[in-house]
């Protein structure tokens, strides 16, 4: 069979997984691994805690894309595959739906309360993709979806429970730092195309403040969670200081040229957030 026969493009696995948003799914895969390994969790919910949030994003990525696939070859985006062409958006809306079932499926077997909590947390993302961003409330979505997300590691335990109140915090605050950073180079594009999410309408200069402001919020919660436990050390300050230095690089790039790497910045500081949990020892749900 000739390609020109083949009526599946040779790239087309690449092109999938270029379309599900694949930095932030690694990130956020990443990030779920480690708040398992913090919570103590056994392997096998480690693994089916880690697949169900993968799955999830994989969802959230690839529905962004599909719903505006006709936006971005309106304002020819040509890093998104489906409007360079190498796939369509039926396919990749295929694969969302597929997904979004892989993750509810794999949320079932960790129990009752975590299958709530994602599921809510999937819903909050998905209304964003699908309206929320054209809004004045786009930032409640990452609110929700990341202020639940400390609590997924906890309601994948053995024994459930929800995480702390500062926890959450941090959670909520981290999502007001990618909302903020993630849309500051596309905000002419989103203008243009009609989406006027909370960044649009305040401007490049206060969404980057804004963003750092929010990520400081989230560094000062996990803190004040040390604090709080007894596990505040010399570490937990560096920590703090890494995470605002990567914020701080952050905003000075953001005001002078927002671009991709600003929202890099924010979830290299992400990652950061969950080492320092890890390394000072600090329990989720105290």
């Amino acid at each position: 069979m000739t390609a020109e026969a083949n009526p599946v493009p040779r790239g087309a696995a690449g092109a999938l997984w270029r379309s599900c948003h694949p930095g932030p799914t690694v990130v956020v895969s990443v990030l779920a691994l480690l708040l398992g390994l913090s919570t103590g969790l056994d392997a096998a919910r480690l693994a089916l805690f880690v697949g169900a949030v993968g799955a999830g994003q994989l969802s959230v990525g690839w529905s962004n894309d599909a719903i505006d696939a006709r936006r971005y070859t309106e304002v020819g985006r040509r890093d998104k595959p489906i409007a360079r062409g190498e796939i369509t958006a039926r396919t990749v809306a295929v694969a969302a739906g597929l997904a979004l079932l892989v993750a509810v499926g794999l949320s079932v077997l960790l129990g009752w309360g975590f299958l709530a909590a994602h599921t809510a947390a999937l819903v909050s993302a998905w209304g964003y993709n699908a309206w929320l961003k054209r809004t004045a409330a786009s930032v409640v979505p990452f609110a929700v979806s990341f202020g639940l997300f400390p609590s997924l590691a906890t309601l994948a335990a053995a024994e459930p429970s929800f995480a702390s109140p500062w926890a959450t915090a941090a959670g909520a605050a981290l999502g007001l730092a990618v909302h903020f950073s993630n849309v500051l180079p596309d905000l002419d594009d989103d203008a243009a195309t009609g989406v006027r999410g909370l960044p649009h309408r305040l401007g490049a200069r206060t969404s980057a403040i804004t963003a750092f402001a929010a990520l400081a919020t989230g560094a000062g919660a996990v803190t004040a969670g040390a604090v709080v436990a007894g596990a505040a050390s010399p570490v937990t300050l560096v920590g703090l200081l890494a995470v605002l230095a990567i914020g701080a690089t952050g905003l000075v790039r953001a005001l002078r040229r927002p671009d991709r790497t600003v929202f890099r910045l924010v979830m290299l500081a992400a990652l950061a957030l969950v080492l320092l949990l890890a390394a000072t020892g600090v329990r989720l749900t105290t």
